[in-house]
């Protein structure tokens, strides 16, 4: 498989092959579930950074478990636009699971994934700096699916 674009990624992936979308941050990768009709996501666990084929080992345990058919990585695009170091860092991180497994990988813009998720844990839920920061990444790869998710039903709407 490829990296595609998210229209690309739904007409490849087996008819009830779940997602598994990424937020790559700095210390953590959060990452998240959609169900296998594809639409709710939900928060599975967060991966510590380290030894990228350790990490990968673990991913691809969790494709297999869970039956996962694509995944949705977050591209943490600037404000303007632009693409700048971070996001390189998730093409690679891409190419580097391409290299692994042979699954059909997409792009999300998470521009201000984690900033809603914080604002939701802090102002409605009122968690403590400590708790979110347990669960603030796997939310965001939640967020970051849903979002694709949501795209996905909207495209496939009759008009």
């Amino acid at each position: 498989m490829t990296i595609m674009d998210l229209q690309q990624l739904a007409t490849v992936i087996p008819r009830e092959g779940r997602l598994l979308g990424f937020d790559l941050g700095t210390k953590t990768i959060g990452l998240a579930l959609s169900d296998v009709n594809r639409t709710i996501a939900s928060p599975l666990l967060a991966l510590a950074r380290g030894k990228f084929s350790t990490m990968a080992d673990k991913i691809e345990s969790l494709i297999h478990e869970h039956g996962v058919g694509g995944l949705i990585i977050g591209l943490p695009i600037s404000m303007d636009g632009s693409e700048g170091p971070r996001c390189q860092s998730a093409r690679q991180f891409a190419e580097n699971m391409l290299e692994r497994r042979d699954v059909p990988i997409a792009f999300w813009d998470e521009r201000l994934s984690t900033v809603a998720v914080e604002r939701v844990l802090i102002g409605e839920l009122d968690m403590t700096r400590k708790r979110r920061a347990e669960v603030v990444d796997k939310a965001a790869a939640a967020y970051i699916l849903q979002g694709a998710l949501d795209a996905l039903a909207y495209a496939s709407r009759p008009a």
